[in-house]
């Protein structure tokens, strides 16, 4: 008995029965996948971002002893690297308009190589810091070029997700790096300052960064350069393959190249001053930037990440036990990453961002109080079981409430909430901010743990209830608006 077509023809059963999933669904997926795939290698330099930023938690223990420096000298060579990344953030919107998206992220690549392979050897903690700026001058162009360029591949329905990539390889760096610490203090015998192949493990752990870095510079090598990027250099054929490419095959290549091609002519190129003009001197939407910058970084995310193991011994933990734990809220962030990425484009930036400040706070606030209990200083520092048991729950509550939302909505945000003619040099001041307000955190938290660990974190909980209502009152939602319409 012959079936049915849903036109009323009759099917023959000698004909080939065809996939049910049409050409033009295939082209869709097919088309997703690159974008993904391209996605994902611009998010790479946020693997790096991560792995750089993070490794230094292993490292600090084996750095302080074995240049017998101190807790003030030891938070300068952490904290030196923001400010180079500061520096390049600065720069980085400047690079990728002069040199294009992807020949930026190579810059970065080669930096990060060279910052690692430097901070493997250094002959002295001076040319440690050194290294270290290079570094971090690599982070702070990645901060800024891969949501620009995710930004500007991404079809509008999965912006949100597919910038969120940038988070999640930030994340996915940081517990990579983690575990590379954990690894290597184990093969050194618990001891960072243990030798493995005639070097110190924590030596080890700033080298192993050159390896990602080189896979960073080949899968740039990989992907096609920004269409809005082409299309301003000149280049609209190329401009309207890579389109073609990233938004499908329905795409109407003739009114998104005359969309794109409106907003550049409307444009100029952005200068230092064509971000004034408010009240306060910069435009209203380059200080909510700047704002929401500045709380990602005031809430203290980036203790727990580069001094975790600091921390955890200051209450009495041993450092092979610290870096486990530091291992194990790496995991949690990644976990708050993949939940945001499935959230962000459903029910919004604001919303996931409200919920996350709400939880830090609470978290926050309760490892402020488990802190409180600790007796001694220094390393004869302790905490009773069940205070510690609190502060480690509180510690992953607080790191899986930041991923869920400002970790991933404040990197969305950039790289969608300014107008098109200032978008890259808008971006670059906002993650400039960030780099500059993670060094003044970084740079305090030994000092400031000596001096009251738990007024530290109550500091912490403040910024987190402060940002509520910045998120209330001056954030815009962005989900579903193409970057064409911002501003």
């Amino acid at each position: 008995m012959s079936s049915i077509r849903p036109s009323g023809r009759a099917v023959d059963p000698r004909e080939p029965v065809l996939s049910s999933t049409s050409p033009t669904q295939q082209a869709d997926q097919a088309h997703l996948g690159h974008v993904i795939f391209i996605s994902a290698a611009a998010a790479m330099g946020g693997f790096l971002f991560g792995y750089d930023s993070a490794v230094i938690n292993g490292a600090v223990t084996g750095i302080q002893k074995h240049f017998g420096v101190g807790n003030a000298e030891t938070a300068f060579v952490v904290a030196i690297a923001l400010l180079g990344s500061a520096v390049g953030a600065v720069i980085a919107g400047r690079l990728a308009d002069h040199l294009g998206r992807v020949r930026t992220m190579l810059l970065a690549a080669v930096l990060f190589a060279v910052s690692g392979v430097g901070s493997m050897f250094p002959p002295s903690i001076e040319l440690l810091a050194f290294w270290r700026v290079v570094g971090g001058i690599a982070i702070g162009i990645a901060s800024v070029i891969a949501p620009t360029y995710i930004a500007e591949v991404a079809p509008t329905a999965y912006r949100g997700r597919l910038a969120s990539f940038q988070q999640l390889a930030i994340v996915l760096g940081i517990t990579i790096s983690q575990l590379a610490n954990w690894a290597l203090n184990q093969a050194a015998g618990g001891e960072s300052t243990g030798h493995l192949g005639g070097i110190q493990a924590w030596q080890w752990m700033l080298g192993v960064e050159a390896i990602p870095a080189i896979v960073y510079g080949l899968m740039a090598l990989a992907i096609p350069e920004s269409p809005r990027y082409l299309i301003a250099d000149q280049r609209e054929d190329r401009a309207r393959e890579v389109l073609a490419e990233v938004e499908g095959p329905n795409v109407d290549l003739d009114t998104r190249v005359a969309e794109i091609r409106a907003v550049l002519a409307s444009a100029h190129k952005p200068r230092a001053k064509d971000l004034t003009g408010g009240r306060f001197g910069l435009l209203p939407i380059v200080w909510v930037g700047i704002g929401a910058s500045v709380f990602q970084q005031f809430v203290g995310i980036n203790v727990i990440f580069y001094y975790s193991s600091f921390l955890w011994q200051s209450v009495g933990i041993n450092e092979s036990n610290s870096l486990l734990i530091s291992l194990s809220t790496s995991i949690i962030n990644v976990i708050g990453t993949l939940i945001a990425m499935v959230l962000v484009d459903r029910i919004g930036r604001k919303p996931l961002a409200l919920a996350g400040s709400t939880g830090m706070a609470l978290a926050l606030g309760t490892a402020a109080w488990a802190f409180s209990h600790r007796v001694g200083t220094g390393s004869t520092a302790t905490l009773a079981n069940a205070y510690a048991t609190t502060a480690l729950i509180a510690a992953h509550v607080f790191v899986l409430c930041f991923a869920f939302s400002w970790g991933v909505v404040v990197w969305v945000l950039l790289g969608e909430m300014f107008p098109n003619r200032i978008r890259a040099l808008a971006l670059s001041v906002a993650a400039s901010a960030q780099w500059i307000a993670n060094w003044a955190i970084t740079v305090s938290f030994p000092s400031l743990s000596d001096w009251n660990l738990s007024a530290t974190y109550v500091i912490y909980a403040c910024f987190a209830l402060l940002s509520i209502p910045f998120v209330a009152y001056c954030i815009r939602e962005t989900k579903g608006r193409p970057l064409e319409e911002m501003g």
